[in-house]
């Protein structure tokens, strides 16, 4: 294994935007680097609200792609020039570019490209572009190129098999890492809210983008079945995207306005965590939930739909919370009224939030550098 002398590690992403993949590649780089390697933070553009939370032990590599073909030519010049042993990679757009650039280059360098959605049902549930098809197209034609293929869960795993068609033998499943240090210190920051500094009234949480895949509309009708039960109950969303208008709509045609709060994007979503009743995950699809094991390390209880893929897993089919079925409203309304009036031990939910930390996922990929 070449690590015995290189131990430089490149993460190649997009850019460091808002979203789970830049702030789980910023986890993985800042442990890699505290183990004593080499971590360069290879970007397509150097943008993102993340880029002030870079370690201070990482290198920032700006590629300054202008048009994606071109980033063939530019990560190859970066791998020939900078010789890291291995380059991780997350997104099928910037996957399949480290692959061609590998393989054009001829260089040696080792490939681990990671998988963050299942794919074939997001398709299925929103359809796909041409642009779309044509990536799914080039990556099942060389995603066996890569040393190893990293899924987020074994439904994508699956996913990736089905899909991709790549061997099973070359896909490893490692849950996101989700808990942190920083992630414990985030939990107990105060929040401001004023719904969420009293203790009268229970107050239901979501979280993530404004979005067809999160389907917030049946979190929002769920409520309103929920209100009628318990009224002095609110519902707290939290994210930004472009099904705000329609959102609001919903909410003002169920006359909901005083009860529920959209405040957009947040820096600490954790402490609203910590301090809410319960998160419900109202999602389509997923790849992970992270999530659910956010607000399970707060104590907190959690309600999923049993989408494709994560959230079966991570509640261990419904022991940890319960898991209903995509767009049931009455359902899920349902189930958050039973959490509410009984709801779980803290304790157990954070012994099985620790089973996603950043330490057992750095654990894997090291396991992985082994064989490359």
């Amino acid at each position: 294994m070449k690590y015995g002398v290189n131990k430089h590690i490149a993460f190649l992403v997009e850019s460091l935007k808002l979203g789970g993949i830049g702030r789980l590649t910023l986890l993985l780089a800042e442990e890699f680097a505290e183990k004593g390697y080499q971590v360069d933070l290879v970007l397509m553009k150097k943008q993102g609200q993340y880029l002030e939370q870079v370690p201070s032990n990482a290198r920032v590599i700006d590629l300054k792609v202008k048009k994606l073909l071109l980033s063939i030519h530019l990560i190859g010049a970066y791998l020939k020039r900078e010789k890291p042993a291995v380059l991780i990679s997350a997104n099928e757009r910037v996957n399949i570019m480290a692959l061609l650039a590998k393989k054009f280059f001829r260089l040696k360098t080792g490939i681990i490209i990671s998988v963050h959605v299942n794919n074939s049902e997001a398709m299925a549930r929103q359809g796909a572009s041409l642009y779309k098809k044509l990536v799914i197209f080039t990556a099942r034609r060389i995603y066996r190129w890569a040393d190893r293929v990293v899924a987020v869960s074994e439904g994508v795993a699956e996913d990736v098999e089905k899909l991709f068609l790549v061997p099973r033998d070359k896909i490893e499943v490692i849950y996101n890492p989700i808990i942190s240090k920083e992630l414990d210190n985030k939990i107990n920051e105060p929040v401001e809210h004023p719904w969420l500094n009293q203790d009268k009234n229970p107050v239901i949480l979501g979280v993530g983008r404004l979005i067809g895949q999160k389907d917030f509309s049946t979190l929002i009708k769920s409520f309103s079945k929920i209100k009628k039960i318990k009224d002095n109950t609110k519902l707290i969303i939290l994210g930004e995207g472009r099904d705000r208008i329609k959102l609001e709509k919903e909410i003002k045609d169920l006359g909901l306005n005083e009860n529920v709060d959209l405040p957009g994007y947040v820096d600490n979503p954790y402490s609203f965590m910590k301090k809410a009743s319960v998160l419900v995950l109202s999602s389509a699809w997923e790849g992970f939930g992270n999530v659910l094991v956010e607000a399970m390390a707060a104590g907190t209880p959690v309600v999923a739909t049993n989408c494709p893929s994560g959230p079966a897993e991570i509640l261990e089919g419904g022991k940890y919370g319960p898991l209903l079925a995509v767009g049931d409203a009455d359902g899920l309304a349902d189930a958050v009224i039973k959490i509410l009036n009984d709801p779980p031990e803290p304790e157990l939910l954070i012994h099985r939030a620790n089973d996603f930390s950043v330490d057992k996922a750095l654990a894997m990929y090291l396991e992985i550098l082994k064989d490359i």
